[in-house]
Order: structure tokens, then C-alpha cells, then sequence
């Protein structure tokens, strides 16, 4: 059993290995410009502390601050490697693709660009969702409160660390789509089998929403909301690429086809 499984293996560490070297390709360039993301990364951050200065005058003294010796190199070692998966995220998939391919038929195979581009292209959906809409909302609403009680000091570190947690977690929740259209392609999953999961998938959702947002209700509402809107259309994308056929229909055409 272990010779057959071998190959797959050695494949397996080819595609990681590549696959890392990407990220750390893409994190010496994206290294060069750490200072610009985190410039990007800390606007929200930024405005909301904005904001708070103009409703208190104790307000008026947050900042952005650091609680290591070395926090600002290790916070530029994180954004930098934020940055660099997500330029390398495109080869990832491409790698992951090439992994999954041998096992699909010839007219599967031909499916490598949709799922490259479009596995990249919600991904960066989901984060330009996270960080326009979601993050104003959630950090305003985090840090005003109680701002005229306390002086709001950001360790930029957590915050660094909780930026990229929200931001990946929407840019991994908006690939439902397109999972849902490779399974449904692969003929593993029906519009009855994601309709039947719909209950449960709502409560994984919200479940998922309060571990990966904020804690408060607003920011949790505008990751779930999306999610689900994101399961109905997976719902649209597998019946039209593999609906669901009931049993007496199946029995009709195998009939039919004997007699033919």
C-alpha cells in the first residue's frame, strides 16, 4: 500500500516545495515594499482613530504603538509575508491543480484556467470586501466605544495579526463558489445536496463568523450575510454545471435507452 501511495507522496512534496518557494520569492519583493503595505494595511486603523480624536478630546491621543524592541522589523516580516502569499496565490492553485490533475478526465484537465483565475479573483474579492466594507465599520465601532472612558493605545502588532486573520478568513470564505463549481463539475455534490445542507451550513457560517470577526454583532453580519448570499449562488452554480435528477427519471432514461 505504501509503494502505491509513493508517487502521490513525492508529487505531493513537489508541488509544497514549489509552493513555498513562491511565497518566499514573493516575500523578498514584497519585502522591498513593506513600508507602502503597511501604510495601506493601518488606514482603516487610522481613520477610525481619526474619528475617535474628533468626537473626544482624550481621544485626540490615540495611537499606534509598540510594546517590543524589535516590532517594527517583526510587523514588517508579517505584512510582507501577507503580501507575498497573496501575489504567489495564483501558481499556488496552478501547483494544486497540477496535483489534482491526473486523477481527472481529459476534459476536466482543461478547466486549469478557471480555477486559477477564478480561485484569485474571488480571493481578492473577499479581502477588498473585508477591507472596505467590513473593517471601517468593525474598528470604528471597536474603538469609539468607550473612547471617551479610555485612551485608545493599538499594539501594532496585534493589530497586524488581526488584520490578516480577517482578511484571509473572507478571502478563503468567498472561494465557496468556485469549490462549489469543481465539486459539482467532479460530480461529487447536487443543487438537492447543498439545498438539503442549508441549515446546517448557516449555523457553520455564523459559527465561523464569530471566530473570524470582531466581537461584536455588526462586523459578525457582514461576514455572515455575504456567506450565505455566497451559498445561494453555489446553489444557482451546481444546478446549472450538475443538477440533481430524481430516481424515477434516471430508471426512465436507462428504459429508454434499452429499448433504443
Amino acid at each position: 500500500m505504501f509503494d502505491e501511495l509513493r508517487p502521490h507522496l513525492v508529487e505531493l512534496r513537489k508541488r509544497l516545495g514549489l509552493s513555498v518557494l513562491s511565497v518566499f520569492i514573493a516575500f523578498i519583493v514584497a519585502f522591498t515594499f513593506h513600508e507602502s503595505i503597511l501604510e495601506w494595511i493601518t488606514a482603516p486603523l487610522n481613520e477610525a482613530l481619526a474619528q475617535v480624536a474628533t468626537l473626544s478630546k482624550k481621544a485626540a491621543d490615540g495611537m499606534v504603538t509598540t510594546h517590543q524592541v524589535g516590532g517594527a522589523f517583526f510587523v514588517a516580516l508579517k505584512v510582507s509575508f501577507f503580501a507575498g502569499l497573496l501575489g504567489a496565490l495564483p501558481f499556488i492553485l496552478y501547483q494544486v491543480w497540477l496535483f489534482i490533475a491526473p486523477g481527472l478526465y481529459s476534459n476536466e484537465k482543461k478547466m486549469i484556467l478557471p480555477f486559477v483565475v477564478g480561485g484569485s479573483v474571488m480571493f481578492m474579492i473577499g479581502i477588498l470586501f473585508a477591507y472596505y466594507v467590513v473593517t471601517p465599520f468593525g474598528f470604528q465601532f471597536l474603538i469609539t466605544f468607550g473612547s471617551f472612558l479610555y485612551t485608545p493605545l493599538i499594539n501594532i502588532e496585534d493589530y497586524v495579526g488581526f488584520f490578516t486573520k480577517i482578511m484571509m478568513g473572507f478571502g478563503i470564505a468567498f472561494e465557496l463558489p468556485v469549490f462549489a463549481y469543481f465539486l459539482a463539475l467532479l460530480g461529487l455534490v447536487t443543487d438537492k445536496t447543498l439545498k438539503d445542507f442549508f441549515r446546517y451550513a448557516v449555523l457553520i457560517i455564523f459559527v465561523v463568523a464569530a471566530l473570524l470577526t470582531p466581537p461584536d454583532v455588526l462586523t459578525q453580519l457582514l461576514m455572515a450575510a455575504p456567506l450565505v448570499i455566497l451559498y445561494g449562488v453555489s446553489i444557482l452554480i451546481v444546478k446549472m454545471v450538475n443538477p440533481y435528477v430524481e430516481e424515477q427519471e434516471e430508471e426512465d432514461d436507462e428504459s429508454e435507452d434499452t429499448t433504443a
